[in-house]
């Protein structure tokens, strides 16, 4: 059976502490008055960080690389989209 790696206890309200605060990027998408946007984070080798731009204090959701793919893919697909 493979290994793979522990994960730590996860917090969202401290995960910012594993990224660098120079690496955020705002969405390309956002808006120049601060609208709905979110703020991604890969400085980390192998972990995505996801934070909300609007909320000075705003929870980090920590993704690894596999997670990340499968989000963006479901993304792209329409599968959050709201119904009509």
């Amino acid at each position: 059976m493979p290994d793979y790696p522990q994960r730590v206890d996860y917090d969202p309200r401290t995960a910012a502490g594993l990224f660098d605060d120079a690496a955020w990027e705002k969405s390309f998408a956002s808006e120049p008055n601060g609208g709905n946007c979110v703020e991604v984070n890969t400085g980390v080798a192998g972990l995505v960080g996801l934070r909300d731009t609007k909320l000075a204090d705003s929870p980090v959701f920590v993704f690894d690389a596999g997670e990340w793919d499968a989000f963006l893919i479901a993304v792209k697909a329409g599968q959050f989209d709201l119904p009509a």
